[in-house]
């Protein structure tokens, strides 16, 4: 399944997207996807109300917010591409590289992104988001990692280097500025997925591709950073799991220039959906006014 929320930013309202294109509206199902959603079986209850038939069909040209409502976090994994830490002058981490993105963070696919007061080094980073469906808590096993996947969606994790790399020892102030995590525009469950470890990611700036990659190049496999991080942290419905980007961003390309205002970086992922942003001066009076629908 395809799901996604549809709306005004704060007023988003649950949708599945129909094997043969129609947007269904699932607002009369389940209020949203979030952790209750995740944690109370709430798949299985969109599963049996679309094979049901009779739900009412929704506004496709509406405004696509992110598809998963409020995560209670956001775990992030640095350099698990071989390509992209050579590119950026790292040693190929023997373990996973792990930090935290505010949640807060999360918008639609296709909001305007801020670039943040005095920023100069706005990057972008396009990676394969994994959203967890039930608690993990020291799993055995990176085979026990599925059974916890509800599913995966595109995200853009955009960062800030200077932020990032010169104004802290952790990467936080890069990572956690307003909108910098553009996520959807679908959750699609893991059964229509397929194998995560191969799928092709790409990123263009101004129509000029910069990624393009895929997930069979991670250092370390959705499954083993599933595990891993069950080992450090409670995994709990609903939160999400950037896992790297390949290589091809501005910090790691010479005398490429970084993202300014009125840049459009275009996203996607196989399978996965595409993403659209403006970037904006932070200025502005906010992020929404999105440039369209994106189902």
């Amino acid at each position: 399944m395809k799901l996604l929320r549809i709306g005004p930013a704060g007023e988003e309202r649950p949708a599945v997207l129909a094997e043969d294109g129609r947007l269904l509206d699932l607002s009369g199902v389940v209020p949203d996807f979030d952790r209750d959603f995740f944690a109370t079986g709430g798949l299985d209850r969109v599963r049996a109300a679309v094979a049901a038939g009779g739900l009412p069909e929704a506004d496709a040209a509406a405004r696509v917010g992110a598809p998963v409502a409020r995560p209670g976090k956001v775990v992030c994994v640095g350099l698990n591409y071989r390509d992209h830490a050579e590119e950026t002058g790292a040693a190929v981490p023997a373990r996973p590289v792990v930090f935290m993105k505010d949640p807060s963070t999360v918008v639609g696919p296709r909001d305007r992104v801020l670039i943040p007061r005095g920023s100069v080094k706005t990057d972008w980073e396009v990676e394969l988001a994994v959203v967890i469906g039930r608690e993990a808590r020291y799993l055995d096993s990176p085979a026990d990692a599925p059974s916890v996947v509800a599913g995966y969606a595109v995200s853009h994790d955009v960062s800030e280097r200077e932020f990032q790399l010169e104004y802290s020892a952790q990467w936080d102030l890069g990572k956690s500025c307003e909108t910098f995590n553009p996520l959807g525009p679908w959750l699609v469950t893991a059964d229509e997925v397929g194998d995560p470890q191969d799928l092709g990611l790409r990123l263009s700036v101004n129509g000029l591709v910069r990624q393009d990659g895929n997930t069979k190049n991670m250092i370390f496999e959705v499954n083993h950073l599933v595990w891993y991080l069950s080992q450090y942290m409670v995994l709990r419905p609903g939160d999400v799991i950037n896992t790297g980007t390949p290589a091809g961003v501005a910090l790691g390309l010479p005398d490429t220039p970084y993202l300014r205002p009125g840049d459009v970086v275009e996203l996607g992922i196989d399978g996965l959906g595409e993403q659209r942003q403006t970037f904006v001066p932070a200025d502005h009076e906010g992020p929404g006014a999105p440039e369209g629908a994106a189902a």
